[in-house]
């Protein structure tokens, strides 16, 4: 490269250097406006859900448990740790969602209170899936009591038995108390216990209870086992349609005859049940992005078809005692945006909260954006017109001559060396050829001071 070419190239990256420095400096005022609007935004936003989630389950070994280590497992892979609060049930997890101990908890039909619990900022985030009640007793107990086939239907029957209806906090004792108020019972009419499910099953196995009433979906391995129990027997709701309309939180159902064991031919006939419908419960403070979260893993956990449902059945909004949350509608009913599809979920999660404030500040900063060029042209411009100053005083020396023309010509000079290197944009070259084409003509008047020749004395 000739010294021609290497001063050139050395001129040029100087020149894009500097421009590019006043475009900053021209735009600062703008970035900083819209870069504080930002942060304020995302600050208020808070787009970015904790890294750790509260989830109420129930006992050990309960459908309720089993689901919640999906939950775990589903959020995960998003790097969220869900911490499983073991509990004694849909009672207890709805305690710990008013005590705040926890966000999210899975809850049973008819225990909440929509009026209290919505006023407390609970919210739905859709219903789950079903939970018939399930009463097993001995087999043998209804050919004692000389029950027609042999076979306990009503509740009635159950009169002065050993039976356990669950811990407190798993809400089947206030249901029971319910149904039996339907048929004129009061709990004092049994011998009740509460045991722990797992803790009954054994009692009813050894003969120390007769009855046993079970609340859980299907999915729990003591519902299985006992079903495949050929000492057990479970009570058939004869008179179900009646006591859900006494009930509206009860659905009736029917467990299909052979769905347990299709080649044992398990149950051998149709057996109608009664039902609760279960809701994932979570609190307005917990995070949206979280809510959000629980409920897409719902659609992956309970969409599928079951031994009461099909396909698509569950999760649901329709079945709902509290308000539904909107994170869990747009999750279960809307359709998921197009980048959900394609980013990972922190980042469709930030586009999805952020993209409004974003497209506000488009509308802001557009009109803003007008005093840009001008704010450019003039730092652009005064990088000639500041010598203007200067030139002017070696002017005012020139007509007032109160300076020594050598001295203005070496400053003359001097600024228009200075003058050769500015670097301006070629649409700006007109400024600087007129700095410099004034340069000149204040020379030539100097010169021409200069070589005038002084009058002659007169004689």
């Amino acid at each position: 490269m000739t010294p021609i070419q290497q001063w050139h190239a050395t001129r040029s990256l100087r020149l894009l250097l500097e421009t590019l420095r006043d475009l900053m400096v021209s735009m600062g005022p703008l970035l900083l406006l819209g870069g504080g609007l930002l942060v304020a935004a995302y600050w208020w936003l808070d787009p970015q859900p904790p890294r750790q989630v509260r989830l109420a389950t129930g006992p050990a070994g309960s459908a309720y448990a089993s689901f919640g280590e999906g939950y775990a497992k589903a959020l995960a892979r998003e790097r969220i740790q869900v911490k499983l609060i073991a509990s004694e049930g849909a009672q207890d997890d709805l305690a710990h969602l008013r005590a705040g101990t926890a966000d999210v908890g899975f809850v049973r039909g008819g225990m909440a209170d929509p009026v209290a619990d919505t006023e407390a900022g609970i919210v739905s985030l859709g219903s789950l899936f079903y939970e018939p009640i399930w009463i097993f007793y001995r087999r043998n107990l209804g050919v004692a009591r000389r029950q027609p086939g042999g076979a306990l239907q009503r509740l009635d029957q159950l009169r002065g038995l050993r039976v356990n209806v669950d811990q407190d906090g798993s809400g089947v004792p206030q249901i029971v108390e319910k149904l039996l108020a339907l048929n004129q019972m009061k709990p004092a009419d049994l011998q009740l216990s509460h045991l722990a499910p797992d803790a009954a099953g054994e009692a009813l196995r050894q003969g120390r209870l007769d009855a046993a009433v079970l609340i859980s979906a299907p999915q729990a391995g003591l519902i299985r086992a006992l079903l495949r129990d050929p000492a057990m027997a479970l009570m058939a709701f004869e008179q179900n349609e009646a006591y859900s309309r006494h009930l509206p939180f009860l659905s009736t159902v029917t467990l299909p005859r052979g769905v347990v064991d299709l080649a044992a031919d398990l149950p051998p006939e149709d057996v109608p049940l009664l039902a609760t419908t279960t809701a994932l419960l979570a609190r307005e403070q917990t995070h949206p992005a979280l809510r959000q979260l629980f409920a897409q893993a719902a659609l992956g956990q309970h969409s599928d078809a079951g031994w009461f449902n099909g396909a698509r059945d569950f999760p649901n909004t329709r079945t709902s005692e509290l308000p539904v949350s909107a994170e869990g509608d747009r999750a279960i009913n809307g359709t998921p945006p197009a980048w959900a599809r394609y980013l990972p979920f922190w980042a469709g999660n930030l586009l999805e909260r952020m993209w409004l404030v974003v497209g506000g500040l488009l509308v802001l900063m557009l009109p803003l954006s007008r005093v840009v060029p001008p704010l450019y042209t003039f730092r652009v411009r005064s990088r000639v017109f500041r010598w203007y100053a200067r030139l002017r005083e070696v002017e005012a020396k020139l007509e007032t001559g109160a300076g020594e023309r050598d001295a203005l010509l070496d400053e003359l000079d001097e600024l228009d060396r200075v003058t050769h290197r500015i670097a301006v944009p070629l649409s700006y070259a007109e400024e600087l050829y007129a700095l410099r084409n004034n340069i000149y003509a204040v020379r030539k008047r100097l010169m021409a001071q200069r070589s005038r020749p002084t009058d002659a004395p007169t004689g």
